[in-house]
Protein backbone atom coordinates (compact mmCIF):
# COMPACT_ATOMS: atom_id res chain seq x y z
CA UNK A 1 0.00 0.00 0.00
CA UNK A 2 1.19 3.35 -0.98
CA UNK A 3 1.39 6.30 1.19
CA UNK A 4 -1.53 9.27 0.34
CA UNK A 5 -1.30 11.44 2.90
CA UNK A 6 -4.83 13.31 3.86
CA UNK A 7 -3.73 16.49 3.84
CA UNK A 8 -3.38 16.89 0.35
CA UNK A 9 -5.44 16.79 -2.92
CA UNK A 10 -4.42 14.33 -6.41
CA UNK A 11 -4.12 14.95 -10.32
CA UNK A 12 -4.96 11.65 -11.80
CA UNK A 13 -1.85 12.24 -13.23
CA UNK A 14 -0.38 11.47 -9.80
CA UNK A 15 0.67 14.99 -8.56
CA UNK A 16 -0.48 16.36 -5.41
CA UNK A 17 -0.69 19.79 -4.22
CA UNK A 18 -1.02 20.91 -0.18
CA UNK A 19 -2.13 24.25 0.92
CA UNK A 20 -0.66 26.32 3.91
CA UNK A 21 -2.73 29.90 2.95
CA UNK A 22 -2.31 31.16 -0.14
CA UNK A 23 1.34 28.95 -1.06
CA UNK A 24 0.72 25.62 -2.37
CA UNK A 25 3.47 22.68 -2.10
CA UNK A 26 3.59 20.76 -5.46
CA UNK A 27 5.26 17.21 -5.67
CA UNK A 28 4.37 13.60 -6.89
CA UNK A 29 3.04 10.83 -5.30
CA UNK A 30 4.28 7.58 -3.57
CA UNK A 31 2.81 5.77 -6.05
CA UNK A 32 4.22 8.04 -8.67
CA UNK A 33 7.69 7.57 -7.64
CA UNK A 34 7.26 4.16 -7.44
CA UNK A 35 6.08 3.14 -10.40
CA UNK A 36 8.94 5.49 -12.28
CA UNK A 37 11.81 3.78 -10.25
CA UNK A 38 14.68 4.93 -9.59
CA UNK A 39 14.77 8.56 -10.28
CA UNK A 40 18.04 10.43 -12.49
CA UNK A 41 16.60 14.04 -13.48
CA UNK A 42 14.01 16.67 -12.79
CA UNK A 43 13.41 19.46 -15.10
CA UNK A 44 11.57 22.10 -13.10
CA UNK A 45 10.13 25.74 -13.83
CA UNK A 46 11.92 28.89 -12.62
CA UNK A 47 10.61 30.70 -9.86
CA UNK A 48 8.23 33.88 -11.24
CA UNK A 49 7.33 31.46 -14.06
CA UNK A 50 3.62 31.12 -14.19
CA UNK A 51 2.04 27.22 -13.91
CA UNK A 52 -1.56 26.42 -15.06
CA UNK A 53 -3.60 23.68 -13.87
CA UNK A 54 -3.40 20.61 -15.92
CA UNK A 55 -1.04 21.83 -18.10
CA UNK A 56 2.72 20.73 -18.24
CA UNK A 57 5.25 22.06 -15.59
CA UNK A 58 8.27 19.76 -16.15
CA UNK A 59 10.08 16.37 -16.25
CA UNK A 60 11.11 13.73 -14.18
CA UNK A 61 13.56 11.42 -15.63
CA UNK A 62 14.46 8.10 -14.02
CA UNK A 63 16.08 4.63 -14.89
CA UNK A 64 12.65 3.15 -16.36
CA UNK A 65 11.51 5.99 -18.40
CA UNK A 66 10.85 10.40 -18.73
CA UNK A 67 7.41 11.23 -17.39
CA UNK A 68 5.66 14.99 -17.98
CA UNK A 69 4.87 16.72 -14.93
CA UNK A 70 1.09 18.47 -14.87
CA UNK A 71 0.11 21.23 -12.55
CA UNK A 72 -2.41 20.39 -10.06
CA UNK A 73 -3.34 23.78 -9.39
CA UNK A 74 -2.70 26.97 -11.29
CA UNK A 75 -0.34 30.05 -9.94
CA UNK A 76 3.08 31.61 -9.35
CA UNK A 77 6.12 29.74 -9.31
CA UNK A 78 7.52 31.26 -5.97
CA UNK A 79 10.10 28.30 -4.76
CA UNK A 80 11.76 25.24 -6.77
CA UNK A 81 13.41 22.67 -4.61
CA UNK A 82 16.97 22.83 -6.02
CA UNK A 83 18.19 20.65 -3.94
CA UNK A 84 16.60 18.04 -6.77
CA UNK A 85 19.27 19.46 -9.24
CA UNK A 86 21.89 17.40 -7.26
CA UNK A 87 20.13 14.71 -5.19
CA UNK A 88 17.01 13.63 -7.77
CA UNK A 89 16.81 10.57 -5.74
CA UNK A 90 14.91 13.08 -3.10
CA UNK A 91 12.03 12.28 -4.97
CA UNK A 92 12.33 8.31 -4.58
CA UNK A 93 13.34 8.72 -0.94
CA UNK A 94 10.44 11.69 0.57
CA UNK A 95 7.96 12.38 -2.32
CA UNK A 96 5.95 14.28 0.44
CA UNK A 97 8.91 16.05 2.03
CA UNK A 98 12.16 16.46 0.86
CA UNK A 99 11.05 15.64 -2.68
CA UNK A 100 8.77 18.49 -2.73
CA UNK A 101 9.22 20.11 -6.02
CA UNK A 102 7.64 23.85 -6.32
CA UNK A 103 5.89 26.37 -4.18
CA UNK A 104 3.38 28.28 -5.43
CA UNK A 105 1.29 31.38 -5.01
CA UNK A 106 -2.12 30.47 -5.62
CA UNK A 107 -3.96 32.17 -8.33
CA UNK A 108 -7.48 30.64 -7.86
CA UNK A 109 -9.39 30.24 -4.86
CA UNK A 110 -11.16 27.51 -6.22
CA UNK A 111 -8.07 25.79 -7.07
CA UNK A 112 -8.41 22.46 -5.18
CA UNK A 113 -12.21 21.87 -5.79
CA UNK A 114 -11.54 19.57 -9.02
CA UNK A 115 -8.81 17.60 -7.38
CA UNK A 116 -9.11 14.20 -6.32
CA UNK A 117 -9.78 13.82 -2.24
CA UNK A 118 -7.25 11.24 -0.64
CA UNK A 119 -9.83 8.43 -0.38
CA UNK A 120 -10.50 8.97 -4.20
CA UNK A 121 -7.26 8.99 -5.19
CA UNK A 122 -6.30 5.68 -3.28
CA UNK A 123 -9.19 4.16 -4.75
CA UNK A 124 -7.39 5.14 -8.14
CA UNK A 125 -4.06 3.44 -7.86
CA UNK A 126 -5.47 0.01 -6.16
Amino acid sequence: MFEVPEDRKYLESHEYATTDGDTATVGITDFAQDELGDVVFVELPEVGDEITQGEEFGVVESIKAVSDLYAPISGTVTAVNEELFDRPELVNDDPYGDGWMLEVDVSDDGAFDGLLSADEYREQTE
